[in-house]
C-alpha cells in the first residue's frame, strides 16, 4: 500500500492543496483540529471565485450575500465597496466536508510531532482516544501562522497585535468599516443575528497593552474613542474574553523540500490591512500540488519545482507587502507615530507598478505549470512581471516576443503576426497586448 501525502491543517489553503492532489491521483490524509475561537472575516468576490475555481461546494454555503463596508481613512470616509463577512468556523466546516466527499482521509486532532528522516516521514498527533502516528510519503504543512517555523530562515516586518472582541446584540443589517487612529486601525464587522467582531490592531513595540485581565477593559475604551465604533457597540455587550493574535507580516524564506512544502500563512503571512489573507494564501496552495506531483515523480526537476514555489511565495509576500504599504501611505493625518511611520516604508519602495516599454522585454527559461508538473519554458520576462508570462489566450509569447524584436525595418506587426500564422483572436489578442506595449 502507498504511503499518503500528509496535509496539516484544513484551513482554505491546506484544503486546497487536498483538492488538487486527489485530482492528480494521490491518497492524501488531512490532519486538523478547529480553531479555538470563532472569527469573522470580510472577503472580496475574487475570494468566492478563488474557493470555486479550487473545487469547493459544501464551503461556499458559508458566505454571506455582499454588504456594505464603510472605511475612514486620513479622515475621509468611504462607503462605495462592499465585502462578503464569513464565520472562519462555518467556512472550515464546510471545507472538511468538502474534503471528505472528495475522498480524503480526515483526522480530527492535534498534531504533536513531525520527524522528517532520510528514509521516513512521521506525524504524531493526538485525538480523544489518545495519540497515534501515520507514515507518509510527503508533508504539507499548513496550519498557519502558527506552524512551528524557529528553524527555517524568515523576514518579518513590524511586530503587530490584532484584538479580537465579540459582542452580542439585537439583530441588524449586515455591515462592517474600516477606521484609522492614531496608534493603529480598527476593522469592525456586524451580521443580521446581531454579533458584532471588533478588531483593534497595534504595534507590538508601542502599543503599551494591558495585563490579559484588563484587555477587554482596554479594548472597550479603545472602541469608545472611535466614533465609527458607535453603531457596532450601540445596545450590545462583550462576550467573553478578548482574544490577542499576531499580525506580523512573515515570509519563510525556505517554503519547500525534497519531500516538504509549505503553503498558505504556513508559507507567507501578510499583514490584514490588505485585506487578502484568504485569497493569498490559497494563491500559493493553488501552485502546490504540481510542485509535489514534480517532486515525487521527477527528481530530475527538483530543483525546478523548488526555484517554481519558492519564487512564487516571495512574489505573492511582497505583492500584498506593498500593496500595505500603499494603504498606510494613504494616512497622513498621524504620519509621525510608530505606528504609522515604521510602516510607511516598509518592505521597501519599490512602486506596486513598474512602467515598461517593450525593449524591456527579454526571454528568459523559467518554470512554468503543464498538465500537473513543473517543466522549464521559455517566457517572456518584463522589469513588471519578473516571473514570466507565458501564454496569452493560449498563445506562447515568446515566439510573438522574439518574432516583434526581429522583424524586418518597416515591417508593420500585422505582418509580423501573420508571419507566425496565428488564429484570428489570439492574433487579435496579441496585437492588443503588444500596442498596448507602445508599439505600432
Amino acid at each position: 500500500m502507498h504511503k499518503p501525502i500528509i496535509v496539516l491543517g484544513g484551513g482554505p489553503a491546506g484544503g486546497a492543496v487536498v483538492l488538487g492532489l486527489i485530482r492528480l491521483g494521490y491518497a492524501v490524509t488531512v490532519i486538523g483540529e478547529p480553531r479555538p475561537f470563532d472569527a469573522v472575516e470580510g472577503i472580496s468576490e475574487r475570494v468566492v471565485d478563488g474557493l470555486r475555481g479550487a473545487g469547493f461546494r459544501k464551503a461556499l454555503t458559508a458566505i454571506r450575500a455582499p454588504s456594505a463596508r464603510n472605511a475612514t481613512w486620513n479622515g475621509e470616509s468611504n462607503s462605495a465597496n462592499t465585502e462578503r463577512l464569513i464565520s472562519r468556523r462555518m467556512l472550515d466546516e464546510g471545507i472538511w466536508q468538502d474534503l471528505r466527499n472528495a475522498g480524503a482521509e480526515c483526522i480530527d486532532g492535534r498534531v504533536t510531532s513531525v520527524e522528517q528522516g532520510d528514509d521516513r516521514l512521521s506525524v504524531t498527533y493526538q485525538t480523544h482516544g489518545g495519540s497515534n502516528t501515520i507514515e507518509g510519503a510527503f508533508i504539507v504543512e499548513a496550519r498557519g501562522r502558527a506552524a512551528p517555523s524557529a528553524r527555517l530562515k524568515r523576514f518579518r516586518g513590524a511586530e503587530t497585535v490584532s484584538l479580537l472582541q465579540y459582542w452580542q446584540g439585537p439583530a441588524a443589517e449586515a455591515q462592517s468599516a474600516a477606521v484609522s487612529f492614531d496608534d493603529g486601525w480598527a476593522w469592525m464587522a456586524m451580521t443580521e443575528e446581531g454579533k458584532r467582531y471588533l478588531q483593534l490592531t497595534f504595534d507590538v513595540a508601542t502599543a503599551n497593552l494591558p495585563s490579559k485581565a484588563e484587555l477587554a477593559q482596554f479594548c472597550t475604551q479603545r472602541l469608545l474613542t472611535i466614533p465609527q465604533a458607535a453603531p457596532f457597540m450601540a445596545n450590545a455587550d462583550p462576550i467573553g474574553e478578548p482574544h490577542a493574535r499576531t499580525s506580523t507580516p512573515i515570509l519563510c524564506e525556505e517554503a519547500v523540500g525534497d519531500r516538504w512544502i509549505r503553503v498558505g500563512d504556513a508559507a507567507m503571512a501578510v499583514d490584514p490591512l490588505s485585506g487578502n489573507g484568504i485569497f493569498q494564501a490559497m494563491s500559493s496552495a493553488l501552485q502546490a500540488p504540481a510542485v509535489i506531483n514534480t517532486l515525487l515523480k521527477s527528481p530530475e526537476r527538483m530543483a525546478l519545482a523548488k526555484v517554481f514555489h519558492q519564487s512564487r511565495v516571495n512574489a505573492l509576500f511582497y505583492r500584498f507587502a506593498r500593496i500595505g504599504r500603499d494603504f498606510y501611505q494613504m494616512e497622513r493625518q498621524w504620519a509621525e507615530r510608530p505606528f504609522w511611520e515604521s510602516r510607511h516604508h516598509w518592505p521597501d519602495n519599490i512602486p506596486m507598478h513598474i512602467a515598461t516599454t517593450f525593449d524591456e522585454f527579454e526571454v528568459k527559461t523559467m518554470p512554468v505549470v503543464q498538465e500537473g508538473e513543473i517543466i522549464a519554458a521559455d517566457v517572456v520576462v518584463t522589469p513588471d512581471q519578473p516571473l514570466g508570462i507565458w501564454h496569452l489566450g493560449g498563445i506562447e509569447l515568446a515566439p510573438v516576443v522574439l518574432a516583434v524584436k526581429q522583424r524586418k525595418e518597416g515591417q508593420s506587426l500585422e505582418s509580423c503576426l501573420s508571419d507566425l500564422a496565428l488564429e484570428s483572436t489570439p492574433h487579435t489578442a496579441v496585437l492588443n497586448w503588444l500596442q498596448g506595449m507602445g508599439l505600432r
